[in-house]
């Protein structure tokens, strides 16, 4: 049976009116290749740079200049040093919704072992006067160079859009004190609350260039909590005579176990780990003193305040147990720093992966499959006063990495590694396009 070329079929039946061009051919997005063609250009080059060249929390001066730079070439009004070295860029494009968009920019105390060519060999002296490897082990290059992607895109685009665009460079999301420090210096007040948030983590345990929208917590309140544990000092060998802080310590420990265990409802997720437990300094000597260091993390603010209400109830019963008089009781202190949890607006959240599934493809995301409880400062911004939000992941590791993993072959790095790497274009670009289609979305004209 004879077949006419499809080619001559199409033409034939264009010919005829009864087929038009944008159903014979598969969609075209329009914009990927403008940022695939963006990435070419600028971005590649600028994830290079950023690589090669980390900075510590709170030190993040030239990456601050650079993105900086980057913004105000495009056309943002940029302010500089807000909460330390933190940068705000703002972008007034007609009536319409403030929206903001995060990236953080600190790098890791680590010595890049990751065998890429352009691997860090940047040293820096830590906030302790040690002089230290930094790399980006967390990915925070992927981060600001998306984010310059998205501020170019959109500055390009402003017929697509209306509102007030904020570009965030967050400084110390490693160390901590980043956006509280933000929000200390009057972020809101100084440049207007935004009614919408979004933000992105590039991810090592998701293939490259896929998204994740959770539709819950991506990430965990996390606390640091210190327990100082009194005793009173003996001899090693005539323990009666005082209060062993070690065994009374021991207790401490085991006893904080059964919260999770015993008292959180079991549908609740939470985590108590003891790091460290730091007490003695002899063989033959009780001494008079134990320090507890824990971390702590829940996924809502009922389970956090459970938890820190458990951990001091259960170290001062169990020192009272133990015959400690009231004023030897264990002194438990929880960090300034601690990390809200990191909260998705569910009904945003699930409006992002409707558009995301229609601009992108189904194909493009990934359901959830966290199985950790690791924490994010990015709370500090939209949990009080509460801000509809979205922090979704973006996939940085080949298929092709995962496949020679599970057949025995080398592990993917993990985050904070000497090893960890991201293969840059895929996820960049999808950073890219996948934050650009959240701001064309709640920004429509």
């Amino acid at each position: 049976m004879n077949r006419k070329p499809l080619s001559a079929l199409i033409a034939t039946t264009l010919a005829l009116g009864l087929l038009s061009m944008p159903n014979v051919f598969a969609f075209e997005n329009k914009t990927a290749s403008y940022i695939a063609k963006d990435y070419q250009q600028h971005l590649a080059p600028l994830w290079d740079h950023f690589h090669r060249n980390p900075e510590l929390s709170l030190m993040e001066i030239n990456t601050a200049k650079r993105l900086a730079k980057e913004l105000r070439i495009v056309g943002f009004e940029v302010t500089e040093k807000v909460g330390g070295t933190g940068i705000v860029a703002l972008m007034k494009n007609g009536e319409g919704p403030m929206v903001m968009v995060r990236a953080d920019m600190d790098g890791l105390p680590v010595v890049e072992q990751s065998g890429l060519a352009n691997a860090s060999k940047v040293k820096m002296e830590d906030w302790n006067g040690n002089t230290v490897g930094v790399m980006h082990a967390c990915g925070h290059d992927v981060h600001i160079t998306s984010l310059v992607g998205t501020a170019r895109y959109m500055a390009a685009n402003k017929d697509k859009w209306s509102g007030t665009l904020m570009l965030i460079g967050q400084p110390a999301e490693e160390k901590g004190p980043g956006a509280s420090a933000m929000m200390a210096d009057n972020l809101w007040q100084r440049f207007g609350k935004p009614d919408y948030a979004f933000a992105f983590h590039v991810s090592a345990n998701a293939e490259a260039g896929r998204v994740i929208v959770d539709e819950g917590s991506p990430y965990a309140g996390a606390d640091t909590v210190d327990i100082t544990v009194h005793g009173i000092g003996a001899h090693g060998a005539s323990p009666h005579q005082g209060k062993d802080p070690i065994v009374i310590g021991a207790q401490i420990v085991n006893n904080l176990q059964t919260i999770i265990s015993r008292e959180l409802a079991p549908r609740d997720a939470g985590v108590i780990t003891v790091g460290a437990f730091h007490a003695g300094t002899k063989h033959n000597i009780i001494s008079e003193e134990a320090k507890l260091q824990l971390t702590v993390r829940s996924l809502t603010p009922e389970v956090r305040d459970q938890l820190l209400s458990a951990i001091k109830r259960i170290a001062i019963g169990t020192a009272r147990t133990a015959g400690m008089p009231e004023d030897k009781l264990p002194e438990v202190v929880v960090s300034e720093f601690s990390f809200p949890p990191t909260f998705n607006d569910q009904k945003l959240a699930k409006r992002l992966k409707g558009v995301l599934s229609e601009a992108m493809g189904s194909d493009a995301l990934l359901e959830p499959s966290e199985t950790g409880m690791g924490a994010e400062d990015f709370g500090f911004f939209t949990s009080k006063p509460y801000i509809p939000s979205v922090y979704f992941k973006v996939g940085g590791t080949p298929k092709a990495d995962f496949e020679r993993a599970a057949a025995g072959g080398a592990q993917v790095p993990s985050h904070h590694s000497p090893q960890f790497k991201i293969t840059p274009e895929p996820a960049i670009k999808s950073g890219v396009e996948a934050t650009v289609h959240a701001l064309l979305d709640v920004m429509k004209k």
